[in-house]
């Protein structure tokens, strides 16, 4: 049998989930995070910008395709603003076609073992009562698993002096809470910073809070850190890496995995409401 490298055998045992956002430009860093995902099997994520500078089809082909690319076919993407630099983030949906989600649209759900996945789209409204909104609620109203984790672009929660946390995501925030979700995963800012379990308005809530995590570590520059938010417990602005997820039945292991020459990591674990 000839390996080529390009594909990747199923996961053994309970399901992982790997990612980051920020990835792909004309630099060094996504090709190093991309080795990394030929080492870990599992379905890849990503928390938006996955192309720069503005998401056209010539920069997926360019720089997407030649390092993330060939793990397209098992990645589940979320868009970011630069994706959307191209008007209707054409280049974004016509690169990963059905992965994305209905075309145009920006969020879906799936299903990995006993957790319910939802990929969501901060470009568009996020507002009580947006279609977006109400499809959520709608989504996690129908879900059977007793597990849920939500990825998408701009965080609720961030410390980095870049880009301020994004408040009109927090309908999206507040649907996952009143249903009991467990994880929330952000890029923008291009760094690694982990919170503990909060409530919508940010208050510690070790009960009912999602973990959430900034994973905007996938390659492209690094930002840096303003004033520390409260509930702020794990930040590295210095590392490229990947977020990886091993979803138990009714818990969760995270673990930050640096590129090769770096040395950060962090890691534990969570139990589901």
């Amino acid at each position: 049998m000839v390996t080529t490298g390009t594909t990747t055998p199923p996961p053994s045992g309970d399901p992982v989930f790997v990612g980051a956002g920020d990835i792909a430009d004309s630099g060094s860093g996504d090709s190093a995070t991309a080795a990394l995902l030929d080492t870990i099997p599992g379905t890849v994520f990503t928390t938006g910008d996955n192309v720069y500078d503005s998401g056209t089809a010539s920069q997926f082909n360019s720089y997407y395709e030649p390092t993330w690319g060939r793990h397209k076919s098992r990645t589940r993407p979320s868009p970011g603003n630069h994706d959307y630099n191209t008007s209707g983030a054409t280049g974004y949906y016509n690169y990963f076609g059905t992965s994305a989600g209905p075309s145009g649209r920006g969020y879906y759900s799936f299903d990995l073992g006993n957790w319910h996945v939802v990929s969501l789209n901060s470009n568009i409204s996020m507002s009580a009562g947006s279609t977006q909104e109400q499809w959520l609620r709608a989504d996690l109203a129908a879900s059977s698993k007793p597990c849920t984790i939500a990825y998408w672009h701009h965080p609720l929660f961030t410390s980095s002096s870049n880009h301020a946390p994004s408040t009109s995501t927090r309908p999206l925030y507040q649907a996952l809470y009143d249903y009991n979700a467990d994880v929330v995963v952000w890029g923008h800012n291009h760094v690694y910073e982990r919170f503990a379990p909060m409530n919508p308005s940010g208050g510690a809530d070790a009960s009912r809070g999602l973990r959430s995590f900034v994973a905007g570590m996938g390659g492209a520059g690094h930002y840096g850190f303003g004033t520390i938010q409260p509930n702020s417990e794990a930040r590295n602005s210095s590392a490229w890496g990947v977020l990886k997820f091993t979803l138990h039945s009714g818990s969760y292991d995270w673990q930050f995995v640096p590129v090769a020459g770096q040395s950060y990591t962090d890691s534990g674990t969570g139990n589901c409401h």
